[in-house]
């Protein structure tokens, strides 16, 4: 697969789909990591003499009033602190305006361009990769790198509609990330130990049904794990309860019986108890300390480990200490340690673990569907 390296960028319109994707409140940027991952590539882009064409999409767009809060410009802002260099900005998708700053730009200029969401109103052109859309838009470059690992699992007309039309690449953030994520599940040092946790079984059937062929172990918190329990027969009180999983979950436990490890304990709304003490009233939002040491065991033993989904409801810090004893527990192991992206990115952040980590994924649904084995378009469509 070609990278950006690969390229003679010099003198060339070179657009670059970055993911921008971050938390804005009242024009303030909550969270510039995604910004940050992105400035290696374009710095690579600027010291080799492009002219530098940067799209992104922003939160979603159902009607006109979502164009207010999610416009790039607070952005571009950012953009230019953190490259000590001017982002031009131009507050439209398409037009005169736009093709005009494009042609205008200088060798190691960078402009970035208005949210390609807003092209989903009225018709989801963006979302649904309509192809006139994807052609107008590589029509605006001359080399097209995607460095988007966060909707890389998507077929949009930011990525594979421009990448159908134009020479294509990925750059060092998707590079990055496929360097760390596909070898830890296609070939890992074992034991290979995945941790799943999150709200819904059926969010995550897929990725079940292919992980556990791969790895020696799977350890289940969150949510999904009393689905996984009354599965067992064990009485959850008002627990999150996925009903319509429950069938999947007495075969694929039945099938893997010394393979998939459920918690002994939780911490309820009222108490923490041994999984059958959950009274009827009762809702499991945590995993207790003996679940802890329990998955202590595996993950101590472990070579690989991938992390997909909290195994709490981390959001409130009396259901956060699973989580944080988890990151604990990996912070003084010496294996390959993945986390996905998401809210176990947030989590391992707003916990201040980064440092635990052999690499943290910046793409939840694109590493989620990497461990489904199953094909980004965003990518394919370059190899």
């Amino acid at each position: 697969m070609k990278t950006i390296k690969d390229f003679d960028l010099n003198n060339k319109k070179v657009i670059i789909r970055v993911d921008f994707n971050v938390p804005i409140k009242d024009g303030i940027i909550l969270d510039d990591t995604r910004i940050k991952e992105s400035l290696k590539t374009i710095k690579y882009a600027i010291d080799n003499n492009a002219k530098v064409i940067l799209m992104s999409h922003l939160g979603r767009i159902k009607d006109e009033t979502d164009k207010l809060k999610n416009t790039l410009k607070p952005v571009s802002t950012k953009l230019s602190e953190l490259l000590n260099k001017n982002v031009i900005f131009v507050p439209n998708t398409r037009g005169e305006e736009l093709e005009n700053a494009i042609n205008n730009l200088k060798n190691g200029e960078v402009l970035l361009m208005e949210n390609t969401r807003f092209e989903d109103l009225p018709d989801k052109k963006e979302s649904k990769n309509d192809p006139e859309l994807g052609k107008y838009w590589a029509s605006l470059g001359d080399i097209y790198i995607n460095d988007a690992f966060g909707t890389a699992h998507r077929a949009h007309a930011s990525n594979v509609g421009i990448a159908s039309n134009l020479p294509s690449g990925i750059g060092f953030l998707i590079q990055k990330e496929l360097d760390n994520l596909l070898p830890a599940i296609n070939n890992p040092n074992r034991p290979f130990t995945v941790i799943l946790g999150g709200a819904k079984v059926s969010d995550k059937i897929g990725v079940i049904e292919n992980i556990v062929k791969k790895a020696d172990y799977i350890l289940i918190g969150g949510g999904m794990a009393f689905t996984f329990l009354k599965a067992e027969g064990i009485e959850i009180g008002s627990s999150l309860l996925d009903i319509e999983s429950i069938d999947f979950c007495k075969k694929i436990l039945k099938e893997n019986e010394n393979k998939i490890i459920l918690p002994i304990d939780v911490v309820t709304d009222q108490k923490e108890c041994f999984i059958t003490d959950i009274t009827m009233e009762e809702r499991g939002l945590d995993i207790g300390r003996k679940t802890v040491k329990l998955f202590k065991q595996y993950l101590d033993i472990s070579k690989t480990i991938i992390w997909n989904g909290p195994v709490g409801m981390f959001e409130e810090k009396k259901y956060s200490h699973g989580t944080e004893e988890i990151c604990q527990i990996l912070k003084n192991i010496d294996a390959i340690k993945i986390a996905g992206g998401g809210d176990t990115a947030s989590a391992i952040k707003n916990l201040g673990y980064e440092c635990a980590f052999t690499h943290i994924s910046t793409g939840g649904g694109a590493s989620l569907e990497l461990l489904e084995g199953k094909v980004l378009p965003g990518i394919d469509v370059i190899k």
